[in-house]
């Protein structure tokens, strides 16, 4: 098995570099991943390092130990954390016992003292694990919580073959507590391919690694929202009740949360399909349709995570219907696919012709139902006809010859590879447009404190997950990067052209604490913002 993850969080540097030189982290089953120097550093650091233990400082600047633990336990619940303070309070440990915090030790660190209570904390990760892969209990939960009649209610629900009178009446019946909520949205979760299954505990029983999941994804679920789980054709599927407890992009991010527990719990990974919300129960149909179709996009877009489909199919777009997998298919590599790809699709639709054996009437009706695949295409995306065919005298030559089966390959390629070089493009634009609203929103309302990532994509109409992924790509940092560049900025035009005390320029650029922000400045410019300030005046 790999070794445990630890981040450490003090703000003496000396007391972190003496911690890790002291302990045989190998031996003890350990590999320290990072470090902070206070809490809001390490809470910028936690979602990369992904550790299964962190051990804080109960007394640091900006965050202190027990409030960064209650950040901890809100999101990440599974997370071991130690305490160790230089100071023997009866009132922190007390509140450490609240925070059900594993472990708490007093300063100076004692090395053997430390190596017991890991051994015992490693203990305790390796029986959460071991519940999490004992096959006896799974197999058992399994046989007592999924009820075929349940299961079987639930998909005739998402495949819209159940009596829409009779909903509320057997959902009640069942037990299952999702009625009078202010919209559903349906998500489905697919378990990915496990390649080196030698090594795994579940290697045996590859029929129980979605009870597995499953369990994990109940666990995580059931203090969040209301929600049904159960089996379907296309995985595991949920049904979220949002509500005033809750939100849509909340529980795409806990998806996300649930992604990467699956990877370190189980060493399993899972992609989830999230679909488009719906304001009436009997429509959850219709949720459950866009799921699966999110589902689609995991080998264009990256497995192991969660897939939103307005992220991959905006709403304002609109979808065409194809009832043919392969016309699906050529459609999602026009979008999204290499050249290839792409080719390779369309060689695959002619040697279909070729191992068929059926009337000429037949080829051409298929052929010309391709082109007009192409054509609904173009006019939704607005692509210029002349110019995906060459030319106008081009575009007659093509169209006379598509239906020409010996032809029809060489024919349609040329067509298709612009249509995609096109729909490139303009998704390249599309997403630069984007980011240069999210720049400018920053821009525009830095100095509220209150600003998040997830107050930007509720006015971009973006999920959190999707928009850091491509604000990243697009600009070479992450959002608080940009902000805290943002910030900084004005915060030394400020300093250069008033008189403003250090405190009042501090909440004119969005930070409620100053110490907060010198410690923010210091670190960008390597001075206080008053030696910043006194420095300039000497200059000048």
């Amino acid at each position: 098995m790999n070794p445990y993850r630890i981040m450490l969080v003090d703000d003496e540097e000396e007391v972190r570099k003496a911690i890790i030189r002291k302990m045989d982290w190998e031996k003890l089953g350990f590999v320290v991943v990072g470090d902070a120097e206070n809490g809001e550093e390490a809470l910028e650091k936690l979602e990369q390092l992904e550790p299964d233990v962190v051990i804080t400082d109960i007394r640091m600047p900006y965050m202190d130990g027990l409030t960064l633990t209650a950040r901890i336990r809100e999101k990440h619940p599974s997370i071991k954390i130690l305490i160790f303070s230089g100071y023997d309070d009866f009132e922190y440990a007390k509140q450490a016992i609240k925070l059900e915090v594993t472990e708490y030790i007093l300063k100076p660190v004692n090395g053997e003292e430390l190596a017991v209570i890991l051994s015992r904390i490693r203990g305790s990760l390796d029986k959460e694990i071991e519940q999490r892969r004992n096959i006896d209990t799974l197999r058992e939960n399994y046989l007592g919580s999924l009820p075929i009649l349940r299961e079987l209610f639930l998909n005739n629900l998402v495949n819209r073959t159940t009596d829409v009178t009779a909903v509320a009446p057997r959902l009640r019946e069942y037990g299952i507590d999702i009625l009078d909520a202010r919209k559903w949205l349906a998500a489905v979760i697919h378990v990915e391919q496990v390649e080196c299954v030698e090594t795994k505990a579940l290697s045996m029983h590859q029929e129980l690694i979605p009870i597995s999941v499953r369990g994990l994804v109940e666990d995580s679920l059931k203090t969040y929202c209301r929600f049904a789980i159960f089996a379907s054709l296309e995985g595991i599927t949920v049904i979220a009740a949002i509500d005033e407890n809750n939100t849509q992009t909340g529980l795409i991010n806990l998806f996300g949360d649930i992604c990467r527990e699956s990877r370190r719990l189980l060493e399993i990974a899972i992609t989830v399909g999230v679909g488009r919300s719906c304001d009436a129960l009997q429509d959850i149909g219709s949720s459950y349709q866009t799921a699966v179709d999110a589902l689609g996009y995991r080998a264009i877009v990256g497995k192991g995570k969660p897939i939103y489909i307005n992220d991959v199919e905006p709403v304002n777009r609109g979808n065409l219907q194809f009832q043919a997998k392969d016309e699906e298919e050529l459609t999602t590599a026009i979008k999204f696919g290499s050249r290839e790809t792409i080719e390779a699709i369309v060689r695959n639709l002619s040697a279909n012709m070729d191992d068929a054996k059926v009337h000429d009437r037949q080829y051409q009706i298929y052929m010309l139902s391709v082109a007009n695949c192409l054509f609904r295409l173009m006019q939704q995306y607005n692509l210029d006809i002349d110019v995906m065919f060459g030319s106008k005298e081009q575009y007659k030559v093509i169209l006379e010859g598509i239906c020409n089966k010996a032809e029809f390959a060489d024919r349609i390629i040329p067509v298709v590879c612009r249509m995609n070089e096109a729909l490139n493009r303009e998704r390249d634009n599309t997403t630069r447009k984007v980011i240069e609203e999210a720049k400018a929103y920053i821009r525009e309302h830095y100095a509220d404190s209150e600003l998040s990532v997830e107050m930007l994509c509720r006015h971009l109409h973006m999920s959190p997950a999707y928009f850091s992924t491509v604000f990243k790509k697009e600009t070479g940092q992450s959002y608080v990067n940009y902000l805290t560049e943002v910030r900084l900025k004005k915060a030394v035009e400020l300093l250069n052209e008033t008189d403003d005390k250090t405190y009042m320029i501090a909440q004119k650029v969005g930070y409620q604490e100053q110490n907060y922000f010198s410690y923010v400045f210091k670190k960008h410019f390597g001075v206080s913002p008053t030696k910043y300030r006194g420095t300039q005046e000497n200059g000048q």
